[in-house]
């Protein structure tokens, strides 16, 4: 293919931590074979140089926290052919998303010496609350292998290849025992697969950083987790982190709430 007719590729960043970038970045020998596949043509994390939409495929990273931001993520849709939504953030909200369950401006009034200077909103919500969303790429951070195979299979024009089954399979795959029959707590019932198990592998309860599994059970879960021994304040605090605005972790967080 002539390298003035390659993909356009774009990278974007909202209220985040840059992490689901950097996955990109991690890529390593992936990245150069990418880089000759499509034209890089705005990815401010790896590059200064910017070009002008239209873009073939925007990957964004970030959560929408502000008025200029809500009015951003309107034009880069506009000049997407494809959007995807990459990490927590982008797909559910992120950490940022606690300030939905209290009042924001407690937190401005408590953080910053001069609470006038900042201008927010109220929430923390995923791009896919402002505009149409082509797929949504979970994780805290995301998977570098999905992240390939989801660029891949929109460069191809076909569905990404990326297991829709729960943490617990995973186990499975690599072997380790169930933490829940151990008596230890664990979101991995109820969490997509994609990081590759790695909390139970060392004993210890998932975290639900990949956030809801396709049609989690939460209710089952909830009362699982009270027969061993969790508390209600236990169970809310648990689904209130990195994917808290997720509606089946919110929701059920909620029921849970002192």
């Amino acid at each position: 293919m002539d390298r003035d007719q390659r993909p356009r590729l774009a990278v974007w960043k909202f209220a985040s931590c840059d992490g689901c970038q950097l996955s990109l970045l991690d890529c390593e020998d992936q990245l150069l074979t990418l880089a000759g596949a499509v034209e890089i043509a705005n990815f401010p994390e790896a590059s200064s140089a910017v070009l002008d939409g239209p873009y073939d495929l925007s990957l964004v990273e970030g959560s929408i926290t502000t008025a200029h931001d809500a009015e951003r993520i309107l034009k880069v849709r506009q000049q997407s052919r494809h959007l995807v939504t990459i990490g927590a953030c982008a797909t559910s909200g992120g950490i940022q998303a606690l300030r939905n369950f209290a009042d924001v401006t407690d937190f401005v009034s408590a953080v910053y010496a001069s609470p006038h200077y900042i201008s927010t909103l109220a929430t923390s919500t995923p791009i896919s609350a402002h505009v149409t969303v082509d797929y949504e790429l979970h994780g805290c951070p995301i998977n570098k292998d999905q992240l390939i195979e989801v660029i891949s299979a929109f460069l191809a024009g076909r569905k990404p290849a990326i297991a829709a089954h729960s943490v617990c399979i995973e186990c499975k795959q690599r072997g380790t025992v169930c933490v829940m029959v151990q008596g230890q707590p664990c979101l991995g019932p109820v969490t997509h697969a994609g990081c590759g198990a790695i909390c139970p592998a060392y004993r210890r309860g998932c975290y639900g950083c990949y956030g809801p599994m396709e049609t989690p059970n939460m209710a089952a879960l909830g009362r699982e987790w009270r027969t061993l021994g969790a508390t209600p304040r236990d169970i809310s605090r648990a689904l209130q982190t990195f994917n808290a605005a997720a509606e089946p972790f919110r929701k059920e967080s909620e029921a849970h709430a002192d």
